[in-house]
């Protein structure tokens, strides 16, 4: 079954829901920021990109610039500001099986499916 974990307010994520839906395949949608991740789930989800975890923040955010930018933080630390914070999480994310890619660009979508 694929997920993807969506941020219906963001145009990237709207963007990945549609070329999912055009897959004509059974999906799920979480929108991660009404149910968030859990620590296992976020870890997991990271093991399936194959990424560090500061590769999944989005770092231009305002909350990572005014609390987290030139502070050295564990992979650990900065799983735990991604579960503080979800919108540091890049989006959408999108996950099949054992294989996850974040939908930036629309074309990793299908390196996956």
């Amino acid at each position: 079954m694929i997920t993807i974990y969506h941020n219906p307010r963001c145009t990237k994520s709207r963007e990945g829901l549609c070329e999912i839906e055009n897959l004509n395949q059974p999906f799920k949608i979480r929108k991660y920021l009404d149910e968030p991740f859990t620590k296992v789930e976020l870890e997991e989800v990271i093991k399936k990109l194959n990424i560090h975890p500061i590769e999944l923040v989005r770092t231009k955010e305002s909350i990572w610039i005014d609390n987290y930018k030139g502070k050295e933080l564990s992979d650990l630390g900065i799983i735990q500001a991604m579960l503080e914070n979800p919108k540091l999480i890049e989006r959408p994310i999108i996950v099949n099986g054992n294989n996850a890619v974040i939908g930036r660009p629309i074309e990793n979508i299908n390196k996956i499916i």
